[in-house]
């Protein structure tokens, strides 16, 4: 009987020090995290938001490079609800990815457990919900990565962090605003412009030392100047990029978009305005914090210090000068400058023309003429079980074509280790951002008009910065290079929320012949099943 007993001491041992030894390179960190609703007044009227463990915003989190997270999500909504993880690769991994063409989205009263990894990444994202217009509501947070201790940072340890999740926000209700874009109405301006979920707060910090602000813009519609009363910013991070460190007394910030500054307290002890207001929209709104000074005895005084507004070329100016700190290593050893992709010649080039078609008399969106709808059915089980008529990959092109505007649950088929060219055309008189999922990539030209291919030769092919969400300037284009080195079923949409919900999105099937665990993850055992994949057996 003893000797029984000892066995599953020696395997749970064992196993103990397995799990040991892997934590002590990659750590497993779990979670779990219950989403309701709450009453709150971000902008004085109460109104339903959605709340993540009773916090609105939601938890931050706060992980390093190559971490393992393991997050039970609950849903205690009354509809189906998931959260996406914005910027995150999800190497090898679009199961995780979160969003309607890879994942059913979690009934109410059940749960779902997200495991993925982040994999040779650094810098500050946020994540938010991906269903219906929960977003509308909240559900978003901080996902802040931080280094590695061996690795090498170019810039001094800062004294401490701030996270600011600035962003537009309505008085009115999730639900409303979705019944206005089903009835197919644009939404209105919106109200207001809300810090970490308020109208009001405060970051204390202590004279002389310096400080990350990781700022990200997760509103609905509108770009964002930020700026801080009497103080320079130094740019430090962009999207888990180093950039060079070029100081700046105001930054854009645009739908979607992350970064992070370096600020050090060296003015008089005093309180100080944090600033957040709307760009081009014909009402400026603007939300406020206070910078405090430990040995401040003064409050805020003054009047708020001055953003640009209207101005377009002021921004296109500045986004030109956001560049890759070529010797600056980023999540691993090898310098961001070792990669030359300037002198990879492109296999494709995509050029993706929005529009804002009526359909069947209501508003929609679309790329190319085609109109985004979401399958019963997640693309990547479609793709996995080989089911057919869930999407097509025939009727997004890769090119503009004349003729009118459609809806399909559109896919455009690429190969693994393709190296494209993507041009976002905006002949639109509005502001326009748009994010893939799965990776980074190059953002080498922005231009005015039509895009052509005269145009590549103001192309920044030396220096230009990776991220995972460009801004498209009105009547203007803008042009990136993405290395297709994650295979996968990758969302490519608009950040503008009301266009993605609307059909402004499509899928990127990255797919090769060859099948193997060194290109993508097996399909989870605890993959959520539903549509015409419901029944099927994993």
């Amino acid at each position: 009987m003893e000797k029984q007993g000892l066995l599953p001491l020696i395997c749970g041992a064992l196993a103990l020090l397995s799990i040991s030894l892997v934590n002590a390179e990659n750590p497993y960190r779990f979670y779990t995290w219950t989403v309701t609703y709450g009453t709150i007044s971000p902008l004085g009227v109460p109104q339903q938001v959605i709340l993540i463990n009773g916090q609105f915003p939601g938890p931050k989190l706060e992980v390093v490079t190559n971490d393992n997270i393991i997050l039970n999500l609950i849903n205690k909504l009354d509809e189906p609800f998931l959260l996406t993880w914005n910027g995150i690769k999800q190497r090898k991994n679009s199961w995780q990815d979160g969003v309607l063409g890879t994942n059913c989205a979690i009934p109410p009263n059940s749960n779902y457990t997200y495991s993925f990894q982040t994999k040779d990444q650094i810098g500050s994202f946020a994540y938010f919900p991906s269903t219906q217009f929960h977003k509308a509501a909240g559900g978003f947070g901080a996902l802040n990565v931080y280094q590695r201790p061996r690795i090498p940072i170019p810039y001094p340890v800062q004294d401490g962090d701030f996270t600011l999740l600035v962003g537009d926000w309505y008085k009115t209700s999730h639900k409303s605003l979705q019944e206005s874009l089903d009835a197919g109405r644009s939404l209105p301006l919106p109200d207001g412009v809300l810090i970490n979920g308020q109208t009001h707060s405060t970051f204390t910090g202590n004279q002389g030392k310096t400080y990350m602000f990781r700022i990200s813009n997760v509103g609905l519609s509108t770009s964002l100047n930020f700026r801080i009363q009497g103080h320079k910013m130094k740019l430090v991070e962009v999207e888990g990029s180093h950039t060079l460190q070029n100081l700046y007394d105001s930054l854009d910030v645009h739908v979607g978009q992350s970064l992070s500054v370096l600020v050090t307290l060296d003015q008089a002890p005093k309180d100080y305005y944090i600033v957040a207001s709307t760009r081009f929209s014909r009402t400026v709104l603007t939300a406020t914090a206070v910078l405090h000074y430990s040995n401040s005895n003064s409050p805020v005084s003054g009047p708020l210090p001055a953003g640009p507004t209207i101005e377009v070329d002021w921004s296109v100016k500045q986004a030109r000068t956001f560049r890759w700190n070529l010797t600056a290593n980023a999540a691993r050893p090898n310098p961001q400058g070792s990669f030359h992709y300037g002198k990879i010649i492109p296999t494709k080039t995509i050029v993706l023309a929005t529009s804002a078609p009526l359909i069947n008399g209501k508003q929609r969106y679309a790329i190319n003429r085609v109109s985004y709808v979401n399958s019963d059915t997640p693309l990547k089980l479609a793709d996995y079980f080989n089911i057919p008529g869930v999407f097509s990959v025939d009727s997004l092109q890769s090119l503009p074509s004349d003729g009118p505007a459609f809806i399909a649950t559109s896919v455009l088929p690429t190969a693994l280790h393709d190296f494209v060219e993507i041009v976002f055309q905006n002949n639109e008189h509005t502001m326009q951002s748009f994010h893939l999922d799965g990776y980074d990539f190059w953002v080498v030209g922005y231009g005015y008009g039509q895009w052509s291919q005269a145009s590549r030769n103001s192309y920044n092919l030396v220096d230009a910065l990776t991220r995972h969400t460009a801004q498209v300037y009105p009547n203007s284009w803008t042009a990136i290079l993405v290395s297709l080195d994650n295979q996968g079923m990758w969302n490519l949409r608009s950040a503008i929320w009301e266009r993605q919900y609307l059909g402004q999105q499509f899928y990127l099937r990255v797919w090769t012949q060859t099948q193997s665990l060194a290109n993508e993850y097996n399909i989870p055992s605890n993959a959520m099943l539903c549509g015409k994949a419901m029944g099927r057996h994993l």
